[in-house]
């Protein structure tokens, strides 16, 4: 210090600090008032610029009163120097973290206006605000003084140990990286498992997916096992598909009549329910000659997967009300089962009995006498 306190000094001093104080809060009402201009518009990004600037030019210009005054002190060139490097390194994190909301808020709009829900890719977020926040901390530790050579090296040290500790959590942050840049699913899309999950894909952020079934519940999958599985994307590469609907007629009925009113059906219910494609053409086509009926399928369109749980149910009252109306049997499965009762064979005849011999001794050891001749006695 060259010289003592004045009163002077200290004037200029509370002026500049009021000042600077004054024009955040002055900066603050401006940005507010547009930033109701700003919510009248279609982009985003003009919503979240406005906003994070409310934060950041307060800030600003109270680091700028502050360092205003402390130049109108009589201070050392030490303590000028500290009140210097103190003022420019919060600047530059008030900024950086600015700065990070900003591009933070960018991506997440363009995750948004890309899928068209209100579900958004978290972990593109966290990166680019991790990388954003770590180069300005970098900076405003350099602007203080302290060497950053010595810290980024101990940081690629700590970081392999990290990374072999953390394997199972880096392979889930890459596959989802993976799985986002190669556009195989992204949020909002409806998308099925080879196990069985299913359901409109809510998030996907550094460790897992998050899908939202049609119960309103939440499926947690890891993003590794989401890599690595068989999985149908019923969005990509179009929102817009067909549903099947099996039917079958009865062998009396005129084919040509149950296509023609068939056809009218579907016409009715793609004009009048909600997710329908008004201008899907309506198809028919028979294919089974069955036990009992006709089979043919139905090809409906529907908007996206949800709304083919709505159409189904519409177009299967309407195709039934008209058929009796016209009279086209939708007869139930029957069949004809013939019974045979097979008659017992007659038994055989028994065997005759053998013939006995003309005379039969009582004492088996004993001889017959010879017949005696008439007229010899002895």
């Amino acid at each position: 210090m060259s010289r003592g306190l004045v009163l002077h000094d200290w004037v200029v001093a509370s002026i500049a600090m009021a000042a600077g104080v004054a024009a955040g809060l002055l900066l603050r009402v401006l940005l507010s008032w547009l930033g109701k201009h700003a919510r009248r518009t279609r982009w985003t990004g003009d919503d979240i610029i406005v906003d994070a600037l409310r934060t950041i030019a307060p800030w600003a210009a109270t680091a700028a009163g502050t360092a205003v005054a402390a130049s109108a002190l009589p201070l050392t060139t030490r303590v000028a120097g500290i009140v210097n490097h103190s003022l420019t390194a919060l600047l530059i994190l008030v900024i950086t973290f600015t700065a990070a909301r900003v591009v933070a808020g960018l991506v997440q709009s363009l995750a948004q206006s890309r899928t068209g829900v209100a579900g958004s890719a978290t972990i593109f977020v966290n990166i680019t605000r991790v990388v954003v926040v770590a180069m300005g901390v970098l900076v405003a530790l350099e602007t203080v003084g302290v060497s950053i050579a010595p810290l980024l090296t101990a940081l690629g040290v700590g970081g392999l140990a990290v990374a072999l500790a953390l394997q199972d959590t880096l392979a889930n942050l890459f596959a989802g990286v993976h799985i986002l840049a190669s556009k195989t699913v992204q949020p909002g899309d409806y998308i099925r498992l080879s196990s069985g999950e299913e359901g409109y894909v809510v998030d996907i952020n550094w460790r897992n997916t998050v899908v939202r079934n049609l119960s309103n519940n939440l499926v947690i999958i890891p993003n590794g096992r989401l890599a690595r599985t068989n999985m149908t994307n019923y969005t990509r590469p179009e929102q817009e598909l067909t549903v099947l609907v099996q039917v079958g007629v009865g062998y009396d009925s005129d084919l040509e009549h149950v296509e023609r009113v068939t056809l009218e059906v579907v016409d009715s219910v793609m004009a009048n329910i909600t997710g329908a494609l008004p201008g899907h053409e309506a198809a028919v086509r028979f294919h089974t000659f069955a036990d009992s009926r006709i089979n043919f399928t139905v090809i409906l369109g529907v908007g996206e997967f949800s709304d083919q749980y709505r159409i189904k149910h519409e177009f299967i009252k309407r195709l039934h009300r008209r058929y009796r109306a016209e009279g086209i049997s939708i007869p139930a499965p029957t069949r004809t089962v013939s019974l045979q009762q097979d008659l017992p064979e007659p038994s055989p005849a028994p065997a005759p009995a053998p013939a006995s011999p003309r005379s039969t001794s009582a004492f088996p050891h004993q001889r017959e006498a010879p017949p005696s001749t008439p007229g010899l006695h002895l």
